[in-house]
């Protein structure tokens, strides 16, 4: 797909099919547009006919509206399968939460991504679909971009599709694309050990976040089968190497659970595992999904969970719940299919 090509890779590809290289230039533009290519008006008809089966297919299926102004996306590819993303308003900007894969394989019991399995993996170029699509949406092109931030955070484990993301940085970072700053670049993942090596070795800027919800490896088995096959001493010798690597402070997402995770003794051991850690703790009172049994505990509670581990001078914070009502919240993301 034209998508999954860098600025110079098309210049190639037009030379290559025996053009010159402004018509690599035009094509690039146009999908960095976010057109379709009957909206590509200066490439001559013979040109679209023979591009048409690699020029991207992707487009806004639907678009929800939360109360709060949280915008929700259904993206749907060539083949039907839909995934979602997720744009946010702040006072620097938009920030948009893109999905990774259709589904998801990590079986996580509190998150809807992950409720039917993993359909496929996204290309590198159908991750970026979801931005081109939502900065056009937006009024934005490749020269008037839009969209401030990126994270890596919709379905999927963006670690579980390694090569596809760390292309889909490549080119979303390129001065010759959207040039999105690595800093302003999120990866959440549930602790893919291995993959998180690999990736500090990778010397990108971007921001790691773990998917933590538990502070012991029993109960994170519980609510996290991932935790069956790394301990969660051996993700925090990762993050030490990550943060080693690239200096960059670790986030880590703590999903409060009703009766599971979110006792004072709990408070206490977490704060415990990240002592000496440059670090944020990002508390969040979980997010009904329907199919799931499991409570969120309440805000309130939230918020004295998080005084607890100020006590103990972990950084941490309350996330700010945005597009709830729309099932576009942490945890509520899961793929669809057009009826």
């Amino acid at each position: 797909m034209l998508s999954d090509f860098s600025f110079d890779e098309m210049v190639v590809f037009a030379k290559k099919i025996g053009l010159p290289a402004f018509r690599g230039e035009q094509i690039f533009d146009a999908i960095y547009s976010g057109k379709t290519l009957d909206e590509v008006s200066n490439l001559p008809k013979a040109l679209k006919e023979i591009i048409s089966e690699q020029y991207p297919k992707y487009k806004i299926a639907h678009k929800f509206t939360s109360k709060d102004g949280t915008q929700k996306f259904l993206i749907e590819f060539f083949d039907g399968n839909i995934v979602e993303c997720v744009l946010m308003k702040y006072k620097y900007g938009f920030t948009i939460c893109l999905s990774t894969q259709v589904g998801c394989r990590m079986g996580c019991k509190f998150c809807a991504s992950t409720l039917n399995g993993l359909a496929r993996n996204l290309s590198a170029g159908e991750i970026l679909g979801q931005v081109l699509l939502v900065n056009r949406e937006l009024g934005g092109s490749r020269k008037e971009r839009k969209i401030t931030n990126v994270v890596l955070m919709g379905s999927g484990e963006p670690l579980d599709n390694y090569d596809n993301v760390l292309k889909f940085i490549e080119l979303i970072t390129s001065k010759k694309g959207l040039n999105i700053s690595e800093r302003n670049i999120s990866l959440s993942t549930c602790g893919l050990v291995d993959k998180i090596y690999k990736l500090a070795d990778e010397n990108l800027n971007i921001t790691l976040t773990i998917s933590l919800h538990a502070t012991n490896d029993e109960k994170r088995a519980e609510i996290m089968p991932i935790a069956n096959k790394y301990k969660i001493s051996e993700i925090l010798d990762a993050c030490k190497y990550y943060y080693d690597k690239t200096g960059r402070k670790i986030y880590f997402e703590y999903t409060l659970i009703k009766g599971v995770n979110d006792s004072d003794e709990d408070a206490l051991n977490l704060s415990k595992l990240l002592k000496g850690f440059l670090c944020h703790v990002n508390v969040i009172p979980l997010n009904k999904v329907k199919e799931r049994n499991l409570e969120g505990t309440s805000r309130l509670f939230a918020y004295q969970f998080v005084e607890k581990l100020k006590e103990k001078n972990v950084s941490a914070t309350v996330r700010r719940t945005m597009g709830e009502d729309i099932g576009g919240a942490c945890g509520q993301l899961r793929a669809r299919y057009l009826k």
